[in-house]
């Protein structure tokens, strides 16, 4: 898990009966380490990924009757949450994105450096796939995908050639796609990476509907945390990034009121405060241990 150390400091008591929930929970990696730091500690995890779900189910067993575990999306987090019978939680960890372990998985769909089926679903009993997307969506749709998700300036460039491929036969595999993208996009490299990662990555958020889902999680947790409670949010792209710095923005202001407005209309009132002045990022040695901790 990246940022481990960091996740243990900042948001995990050494004692006391502490409720946690993990909304990300994968393999069990972060939660592991929060059960084994706080002998009292009770843990609420969440994933849609029932295969990581079984694993983790197996590698947090130690804690006996502290760990919960849940399969569902973590914008549904305050619902279950109650349904357990917890009004309220001490601490909210959102590990975002996609695990190594689906990455690694190449009937997953996830990584462009192995070949597979265009499914890119975080839970694979949901119905909508990453070829279903490129098969089906509107020129319209590919290029909002594309452009927001991906940010890929040449988005229409791409959508008209891809939409030109479909006609002639239906997309299937990662590598086609892969190669198709940086055939159109070109060698240049954004942001140091290949056109397809950003392809990818953008197709992958279409798919699961990650911002939406990021942003209702966020405001799930405030129906939740108990007074003194903690929230962290683990991002890696600008688009995750930019959703959590706003919502903590806008809930440590008591009014959200445009500039030019001379007496408060919204009503709003504070309820984080910001812990940390600015984002938390891995240190060397971590990078360098996991390179894959590098955009943490």
């Amino acid at each position: 898990p990246v940022l481990a150390a960091e996740v243990l400091e900042l948001l995990v008591p050494a004692k006391g009966r502490v409720k946690i929930l993990d909304g990300t929970t994968g393999f069990g990696g972060h939660s592991s380490l929060i059960l084994k730091k706080n002998s009292e500690a009770e843990l609420l995890g969440f994933d849609q990924d029932r295969k990581a779900l079984s694993y983790a189910e197996k590698a947090l067993s130690f804690a006996g009757n502290r760990v919960h575990l849940v399969k569902d999306k973590f914008s549904n987090l305050a619902e279950r949450t109650i349904e357990k019978g917890w009004l309220s939680v001490d601490a909210i960890l959102l590990d975002l994105g996609v695990s190594s372990y689906q990455i690694d998985s190449p009937e997953r769909g996830f990584s462009y450096r192995l070949n597979g089926p265009l499914d890119m679903r975080m839970d694979c009993e949901s119905s909508v796939t990453a070829a279903q997307i490129l098969n089906t969506a509107s020129e319209e749709e590919l290029e909002f995908i594309f452009r927001e998700y991906g940010d890929i300036r040449m988005s229409q460039r791409l959508v008209k050639a891809l939409i030109a491929r479909r006609r002639e036969a239906p997309w299937h595999g990662t590598a086609e796609f892969a190669n198709f993208c940086n055939s159109v996009l070109g060698a240049q490299r954004r942001l140091g990476l290949q056109a397809a990662t950003l392809c990818f990555q953008a197709l992958r958020i279409a798919v699961n509907d990650e911002i939406n889902e990021l942003r209702k999680a966020l405001e799930a947790s405030l129906k939740i945390l108990a007074p003194g409670g903690k929230i962290a949010v683990i991002s890696f792209h600008s688009l995750e990034d930019g959703t959590v710095k706003r919502f903590f923005k806008r809930e440590s202001q008591d009014c959200i009121c445009p500039v030019e407005f001379f007496n408060c209309k919204c009503g709003h009132k504070k309820t984080l405060n910001i812990l940390t002045k600015k984002p938390i990022v891995p240190a060397e040695e971590e990078i360098k241990r996991n390179p894959r901790a590098t955009s943490a």
